[in-house]
């Protein structure tokens, strides 16, 4: 009799424990029990597809299922946001996101849901400092030479972007405005196939973020004009920052990529996964693998980065009004 009612009266505490939050509900929550997809919205082989991969790869190896990483680019991202967004919010479906995430619902509030209501920040990943890059085989040797092609041709110079409103496309708008010139904005369905058409001499430059550039300078394929880094990149040799360019207003424009979930995705599971891509960034091989790519790595708390969304808002805000940066 007294071992029953002693068993009675844990199982009262117990579930009073569980009512009242004093036991870590993460414990009672098999998390995941199927594959999860990262959606990404744009085309592979860009940044944000790149440094997605690297953090699926090392979730797969911690958290016992595969992490596969889903491309739908379209729409400037708005094709893979909307999809999390509609998504059951069980953390199997997730957004790995851009700054876009920001920049859409400004330039297109009537069509793009509250980020702030539709998602739940899970981690801030990295901030990619933008380079400026054209053909290995272009004439353009310096962010002059661009700035006197686009005086001489008004309207001829063509850059490449990741679609309108893109932070690439924000930073050459920024350009214009800083330099009084009027350049043409060729968009694309990612960054990673606008820098193959400036490898192609198709396009005469674009702002680019620097992960996965190194590579191409080094087999020619490209050169950096200009870079967005506090002091020169060891990366670039003998590339200018912006700001020794005089051109100090263009470092505001680097985007940034994060992990987000559905907003009712449960908040032991959202915890969990920040944790989980905290520790994967925190690991020494993927801390070189990313900074390789020219990331600089950030890593933050679900609260952190919300935190730093809202401040972002307000900062991109700014500058699309500064660059008169209209939807199309």
């Amino acid at each position: 009799m007294h071992v029953n009612q002693s068993n009675r009266w844990g199982s009262i505490v117990g579930t009073a424990a569980l009512m009242f939050g004093l036991i870590h509900p993460v414990e009672a929550i098999a998390y995941p029990d199927k594959p999860v997809k990262i959606i990404v919205g744009f085309a592979a082989g860009g940044p944000t597809d790149l440094i997605a991969r690297v953090i699926a790869q090392e979730l797969s190896a911690t958290m016992g299922q595969p992490f596969t990483v889903d491309n739908r680019p379209g729409g400037t991202a708005s094709v893979a946001t909307d999809a999390v967004a509609a998504a059951p919010a069980d953390g199997h479906t997730l957004l790995f996101s851009s700054v876009q995430l920001m920049i859409n619902p400004i330039l297109t509030p009537t069509r793009t849901a509250d980020p702030f209501k539709t998602f739940a920040p899970i981690s801030n990943v990295a901030s990619l400092p933008l380079v400026v890059i054209t053909a290995g085989n272009s004439p353009l040797m310096s962010m002059a030479d661009v700035v006197k092609a686009a005086k001489a041709r008004p309207g001829a110079v063509t850059f490449g972007s990741s679609g309108n409103g893109s932070a690439p496309h924000l930073a050459a708008a920024t350009l214009q405005v800083l330099t009084g010139t009027e350049m043409l904005n060729v968009p694309y369905r990612g960054n990673g196939p606008a820098m193959a058409e400036v490898m192609a001499g198709r396009l005469d430059f674009m702002f680019y973020p620097s992960v996965g550039v190194a590579q191409h300078v080094a087999a020619k394929r490209l050169k950096v004009l200009a870079v967005g880094t506090d002091a020169p990149d060891p990366a670039f040799p003998g590339v200018p920052t912006f700001q020794q360019d005089g051109m100090g207003g263009l470092k505001a424009t680097a985007p940034w990529v994060g992990m987000l979930a559905p907003a009712q995705t449960p908040r032991d599971v959202v915890e969990r996964l920040s944790r989980e891509v905290r520790q994967a960034l925190s690991k020494p091989d993927v801390r070189e693998k990313l900074k390789g790519m020219g990331a600089e790595i950030v890593g933050s708390t679900p609260a952190e980065y919300t935190d730093f969304l809202r401040k972002d808002y307000e900062h991109w805000a700014r500058i699309i009004k500064a660059a008169g940066v209209k939807a199309e």
